[in-house]
């Protein structure tokens, strides 16, 4: 009997769903896009899509999610007709799978393009992942690992096989 619940014990264990660190507590302007998941962000203000350093940049990262008020540079917005994440402050910019080659800086923020494949997503609100357009078996994903940016911060932003990556570093929630 004892061997049995142990058994038991173990499979429902297994069965169980994955556990999340808690939600972000989201103090960002909408639209904005961010990570289900707070990981390790200090300040539990999450993750959102983001230019690398100050301002404008034409390479994205995954930083934290800026309070309304102190910089707009992580505000996107996701365009389901044309499958393109836009920028908000810098407007006709979207996010571009412009170096897929770079394991760490694969994303730009490019002038938008209607029709260009590089720039098309698929979000799918049921499962929060964001798909390559081009490659569904890839998903938007950020790294495991975080750094100081300031008084924020940050970690890269790239792409995986969707079935490889914890659901912690690949679920994104889409605000409008």
């Amino acid at each position: 009997m004892m061997k049995f619940l142990v058994f038991l014990g173990a499979a429902v264990a297994l069965c169980a769903p994955p556990v999340n660190a808690e939600p972000p507590q989201l103090k960002s302007a909408t639209p904005v896009i961010y990570l289900a998941d707070n990981l390790d962000e200090k300040d539990k203000l999450g993750w959102c899509i983001d230019t690398k350093g100050r301002g404008f940049a034409e390479t994205l990262q995954a930083h934290t999610c800026k309070p309304a008020g102190r910089g707009q540079d992580t505000q996107f917005s996701y365009d389901v007709k044309s499958g393109q994440i836009r920028s908000v402050p810098y407007k006709g910019k979207c996010m571009t799978l412009s170096d897929p080659k770079n394991k760490s800086v694969p994303f730009g923020l490019l002038d938008c393009v209607s029709g260009k494949a590089s720039q098309k997503f698929v979000y799918d609100a049921g499962s929060k992942e964001i798909r390559i357009a081009d490659d569904t078996s890839k998903c938007v994903v950020v790294a495991a690992a975080s750094r100081s940016a300031g008084p924020f911060m940050s970690r890269d932003m790239t792409y995986a096989d969707c079935a490889s990556i914890d659901s912690k570093f690949k679920q994104w929630v889409v605000v409008k």
